[in-house]
């Protein structure tokens, strides 16, 4: 292990060594622990913000019932401390959260009491709930994150906030990038505590300060900038949430250790993981990770635009993976605001049948419910109302379960009063029930709960207020406005092109009925009311093919009965992955708390569209290798 003096006074000439430690705020601390024992780092940075944490905390702040900052991330920080003065270590996190100042100076009371030579800093500017509040009471609503795409119909809901009355704001954040951070850092701060900075900033600002870079150092920055994206998700870039997880021994996904990036000077990266662990690092598992949660070619931040169009990545060791080819632009003139506000109520209630006549079941099922809705006089009062019928009979079932299914009542209103006679229309006609029908064991969630909604906006940066500050061992405070972007790039509608059909009419010939994932990998998630998937051949000599067939209206067709004419499809190609990305705008509804949805994220989409059988060419599947001796197909 090299000395603590000798890795910072490299600072600049090596790759700077940057290990997450977290993704969300159920991440245990000890994954900060473990990032510093188990070998050299320079950083460890940490996500602990989803669009869940910041209202849920809020609320329970003003209840007095909340200190605002993230347990886990204190947590984590309270068993490394001694590891961080030992090493040297500087930590970033977002886990101050509502509250970075509170947690900020809980660590430097740690550090005093500890007598170590360390000082803790964090960053404001991000809330902007009054100045939110202002604007809504005036009239002003912000932008829209999508509302410079015409082509994009937004959910009839997603301006319901502008009814503060009826649904009043909660708390609204500016997501911040990495300048304040660096600022922080450049001031004597050894651990930094940021609040709603966007998921990447930490790492972004890691390698900015390692390495010294202006803030026009644009393709550098771009580099760091995926390189955060990549590691950012916990234990994602080392095999959790992997589509090609069913090809390896699967002891090796239990416990998996957390990513480390080391990032080069010109900012390209090698991604991996501290030997003797758990989990997988590959090429592979870093393009399922890229595909996540990106939106087309130019990923967006508040310090650097970044086109991935070209993005590379390729194996150079084991569980080593190099990131290259991204190419950097100045910043946006806006950042994203993500605005939380009550919506209402909300309510769901399970009930099960067996197999036999399922279908006239759940129809009569539903007919029962809705008639004493309407008989209550509630039946027009809800802002959504689904049956969601789950799972399909395993035809000659072998066992009950397999032949059981369940309808999911989800309610919405406004008010409380339509959910509330959910379950009591249901108590009305218990005993007329139909045949076979069973419910779950608890029957609580039935009842109505309140729940919060999400707007995602935009707000111009040069309206944003963002500050570092570092404490002293004396209580003192120095605070340093950070720097404006010396330009922004200018923002245009975001690359839509769809397949080129030649390739595959050159293909066609006998075909072979397989399952989409027995060639191709995947991943998905969400933006809001929007969901990212991202899908790639197996093996790329089929390229050519697969390029032309995932369409935009494949796509659609493969989406099948969950397919709204609402909803729009946007496609772009990523040449050098090979893959293939998507953006189906409005299928999560609103998105996030609000989304009706049962996979209301969008992580499953992936694996719902790679469970279709299609017809592909005999000749293609013959170009295959050989995959685990199954020629790519099962």
């Amino acid at each position: 292990m090299s000395s603590t003096s000798s890795r910072w006074s490299q600072r600049g000439q090596r790759p700077v060594r940057i290990a997450n430690c977290s993704g969300a705020r159920t991440d245990p601390g000890f994954h900060m622990r473990r990032q510093a024992e188990r070998g050299d780092v320079d950083f460890i940075t940490g996500d602990y913000l989803a669009e869940i944490n910041l209202p849920i905390n809020k609320i329970a702040m003003d209840k007095g019932e909340h200190d605002g900052w993230e347990f886990t991330c204190w947590d984590g920080i309270e068993q490394s401390i001694d590891l961080i003065a030992q090493k040297r270590i500087k930590i970033i996190v977002n886990g101050g959260a509502l509250n970075p100042a509170g947690l900020a100076q809980k660590v430097q009371e740690l550090i005093n009491k500890k007598k170590y030579d360390l000082k803790a800093g964090y960053v404001t500017g991000d809330d902007i709930t009054e100045r939110t509040k202002d604007g809504l009471s005036k009239g002003k609503l912000p932008a829209h994150l999508d509302s410079e795409n015409p082509d994009i119909k937004l959910n009839p809901l997603a301006n319901a906030l502008q009814d503060t009355k009826a649904r009043p704001i909660i708390t609204a954040h500016a997501y911040m990038g990495a300048k304040g951070i660096v600022t922080a850092l450049e001031n004597g701060a050894d651990i930094v505590i940021c609040g709603r900075c966007a998921d990447a900033s930490p790492v972004i600002a890691a390698a900015w300060y390692w390495h010294g870079w202006q803030n026009t150092d644009y393709d550098e920055l771009a580099g760091s900038l995926v390189a955060g994206h990549l590691i950012e998700c916990s234990a994602y870039a080392c095999g959790a949430n992997f589509a090609g997880f069913d090809q390896y021994d699967l002891d090796i996904f239990v416990d998996l250790p957390f990513p480390i990036a080391e990032v080069e000077r010109d900012g390209t990266a090698i991604i991996t993981k501290h030997d003797n662990t758990n989990g997988i690092v590959n090429a592979d598992v870093l393009r399922c990770q890229f595909l996540y949660e990106i939106q087309g070619a130019i990923y967006l931040n508040s310090d650097v635009s970044a086109d991935t169009t070209n993005v590379h990545f390729e194996d150079v060791g084991k569980d080593r993976a190099r990131m290259s080819g991204v190419k950097g632009y100045p910043p946006p003139p806006t950042t994203k605001l993500a605005v939380f506000y009550d919506a209402g109520y909300q309510a769901q209630l399970l009930a099960n049948v067996v197999g036999y006549a399922t279908a006239q079941k759940w129809k009569l099922f539903e007919k029962q419910i809705r008639f004493g809705l309407k008989e209550r006089g509630v039946i027009d009062k809800f802002d959504n109302l689904e049956f969601q019928i789950v799972g399909t009979p395993e035809p000659n079932p072998r066992s009950q379960l397999r032949s059981t299914t369940y309808c999911r009542i989800f309610a919405q209103s406004p008010t409380e009063e339509p959910c509330a006679h959910i379950k009591p229309c249901w108590d009305d006609f218990v005993m007329q029930h139909l045949h076979g029908l069973h419910w779950s064991l608890d029957m609580r969630t039935a009842e109505p709960r309140p729940y919060i909604a999400f707007y995602p906006g935009l707000i111009d940066q040069n309206d944003l207020d963002e500050v570092a500050h570092v404490i002293s061992p004396d209580g003192t405070v120095k605070s340093v406005p950070a720097k404006l972007p010396s330009k922004y790039y200018h923002l245009e509608r975001r690359i839509n092109f769809d397949a080129e059909v030649d390739a595959l009419n050159a293909n066609q010939g006998p075909t072979k009925a397989v399952r989409l994932g027995d060639i191709a990998l995947g991943r998905s998630g969400d933006k809001g009311a929007n969901c990212n998937f991202g899908i790639f051949p197996k093996d790329p000599a089929i390229w050519p093919w697969f390029r032309a067939f995932m369409s935009r209206a494949k796509l659609q067709e493969l989406i099948a009965d969950d397919w709204r004419d609402e909803y729009f499809i946007e496609r772009m190609e990523f040449p050098d992955i090979p893959a293939v990305h998507f953006v189906v705008y409005g299928i999560l509804g609103r998105g996030v708390l609000a989304s009706t949805l049962l996979d209301s994220l969008g992580k499953g989409f992936a694996d719902y569209i790679r469970d279709k059988v299609i017809e592909v060419p005999v000749d293609v599947l013959s170009s295959m290798k050989t995959t685990n001796g199954t020629n790519g197909v099962h």
